[in-house]
């Protein structure tokens, strides 16, 4: 991704995105997710040909009164990290380039890879996830 096409998607992302940490499955820790919702499909394919993820369809119950909408959602740790990386110094919301920060410098500090928790950790985890949220 190029510097300019960097800060424009960090634009989309101050505007119409989320940067959150999300669960996937009941029984998992939450994991990075970010979420751009827009009725422009071709602008979110466009950001999808620089981050990666998937394009979601919304229902549209409304169709006479309501464009239809598409969301993207980035959810590969790979694709977040890479992302966040990239567009981190061009986002100008606060709480979306604290949360982006915070995931950068800290997601992995509290996340084996193994996938498996001792005591201590499981208490950093859960004081990272309240930290965040906090932003």
């Amino acid at each position: 991704m190029e510097t300019w096409e960097a800060s424009y998607v960090a634009g989309i992302i101050d505007g119409e995105g989320s940067i959150t940490l999300t669960k996937m499955h009941r029984n998992e820790f939450r994991r990075p997710c970010i979420s751009i919702a827009s009725t422009d499909k071709e602008l979110l394919i466009y950001v999808q040909s620089l981050t990666g993820g998937v394009i979601n369809n919304k229902k549209n119950y409304k169709p006479e009164n309501h464009k239809d909408s598409f969301t993207l959602y980035i959810k590969q740790k790979k694709d977040v990290f890479n992302t966040l990386f990239q567009i981190s110094p061009f986002l100008r919301i606060n709480q979306k380039r604290n949360r982006a920060l915070c995931i950068l410098e800290q997601y992995d500090n509290v996340t084996p890879r193994n996938g498996k928790y001792s005591p201590e950790l499981l208490k950093q985890k859960a004081a990272f996830e309240d930290s965040f949220f906090q932003i």
